[in-house]
């Protein structure tokens, strides 16, 4: 039986972290890590759990389940619902959002800072058809996306992304004893960070990932189910705990340079006066390739997983050439709306999505506790999506809640679901809709 060396799991889990890990998952530690101050290793706490380990458990869960994707996963509560959530989640984490916020997140923290007196709106439009004209040829060739982002681009990522951080950890700007938390890291550190992890978006992509991963590891010439899954899981542990080093470091890096800077409007921003404090005018360079070089590894990632999917989906439909250029070209129409409103619009998506994530990968890894029993799934995932609506319309930017007359609701939600107000809504309901799927079960089986 076939299985990999150790030096070609390194290689996979090397490309799976490169799809991971884009400049989001830059912006937002940053962010973090500057608002949180001393208080920085409580909140790593918080996304270390939703920014690493929801991740990590969503690649378990596509392996240990034998799954071919996210679709078959899915479907285990019906096949209506597999297709809406499958359909929905690579659509945020593919063109509607994550893959539109790659282009915008490398403009706007490297591109402009190199050149800072460009119009904004022509050369985000100029930087961003590059952009996803560079992403579409690599993501045309999806046999060779273990060559492009295990081999090539991640390694030339991590190199420059070591400059500045071993720079700034070897000259703190601020000692973090001395550094109080603003905002809501003041009050409840753990629990925003944990929030933070959302934006990062890796939940979705652990789900969405798979597909890749297992194409790769079968094209490595491993043709056993359980040997597959065992690979596949392997491979997600060793990018996943990578990842969440970086997460660490960056953070307190970020937090460190409250010492000498003041907290910044948003975590592109603060990374790009931290290379300016350590590096001066190569700072933003060094900035810049590190974040351009980010996003266009996630970007091919992206592509490649929703072009391979969609295809899957509709057999009979357009062929993963088209499925991908339709999908670049959307992205590239998205991404020149601008960052801030890819981010304020993603963010209720994401509080509807990721409580269904959530409630799929933990359903899925305790499946043998119930019999895998569809009734028990269908009452968790039912409940869990009533209540995560209110939390999508409790996200939506005040002037779209005002808009559509939605405060009413919210304050509703708000008295009658526990923990409604810190972004966790779902949670008793999806107890609640579990008890009642165990329940059902058990009468079903005595009667």
């Amino acid at each position: 039986m076939k299985k990999l060396t150790f030096r070609e799991t390194l290689a996979v889990a090397s490309m799976l972290f490169g799809m991971f890990f884009g400049a989001g998952n830059l912006i937002f530690p940053a962010s973090m890590g500057q608002m949180a101050g001393r208080s920085v290793f409580l909140a790593c706490a918080g996304l270390l759990i939703t920014g690493v380990g929801l991740p990590l458990l969503g690649v378990a869960a596509l392996g240990i389940s034998r799954e071919d994707g996210l679709l078959g996963l899915s479907s285990r509560v019906g096949k209506g619902y597999g297709l809406f959530f499958t359909c929905a989640l690579y659509l945020t984490i593919g063109p509607f959002f994550a893959i539109p916020r790659c282009a915008t997140v490398s403009y706007s923290v490297g591109i402009q800072q190199v050149l800072p007196g460009t119009g904004q709106t022509a050369g985000l439009a100029i930087f961003s058809l590059l952009f996803f004209a560079a992403a579409l040829i690599l993501a045309l060739r999806p046999g060779e996306i273990l060559t492009w982002v295990g081999k090539v681009l991640t390694p030339l990522f991590l190199a420059f992304l070591a400059v500045l951080i071993l720079r700034a950890l070897t000259a703190p700007a601020g000692d973090l004893s001395s550094i109080d938390p603003v905002g809501n890291y003041a009050a409840s550190p753990f629990s925003t960070g944990l929030l933070e992890g959302y934006n990062t978006m890796d939940a979705l992509a652990g789900l969405a990932f798979g597909i890749v991963v297992v194409e790769v590891i079968r094209g490595l010439g491993v043709r056993d189910p359980g040997e597959i899954a065992r690979q596949t899981v392997r491979s997600g542990l060793f990018s996943c705990l990578f990842m969440g080093l970086i997460y660490v470091l960056v953070a307190v890096m970020s937090a460190q340079s409250r010492g000498v800077l003041p907290v910044s409007a948003d975590g592109g921003q603060a990374l790009a006066q931290i290379a300016d404090h350590y590096f001066g005018p190569a700072g933003a360079l060094i900035l810049a390739v590190t974040v351009t070089v980010a996003c266009l590894k996630t970007a091919v990632g992206l592509l490649t997983s929703c072009g391979e999917t969609f295809v899957k989906l509709f057999p009979k439909g357009p062929s993963y050439r088209v499925w991908t250029v339709l999908f670049g070209t959307l992205s590239f129409l998205i991404a020149n709306l601008g960052l801030e409103a890819i981010i304020a619009y993603s963010q209720p998506v994401l509080m509807f999505l990721y409580p269904l994530s959530i409630v799929l990968i933990a359903m899925t890894l305790c499946g043998r506790l119930y019999g895998h029993d569809r009734r028990v799934l269908q009452w968790t995932v039912g409940f869990t999506a009533a209540a995560a609506v209110f939390d999508l319309l409790r996200a939506l930017p005040a002037g779209t809640q005002s808009a559509l007359h939605l405060t009413g609701a919210v304050a509703w939600a708000d008295r009658w679901f526990p923990l409604a107000a810190q972004g966790f809504g779902w949670l008793c309901p999806a107890l609640l809709g579990l008890a009642a799927g165990l329940a059902v079960r058990q009468l079903k089986k005595s009667s």
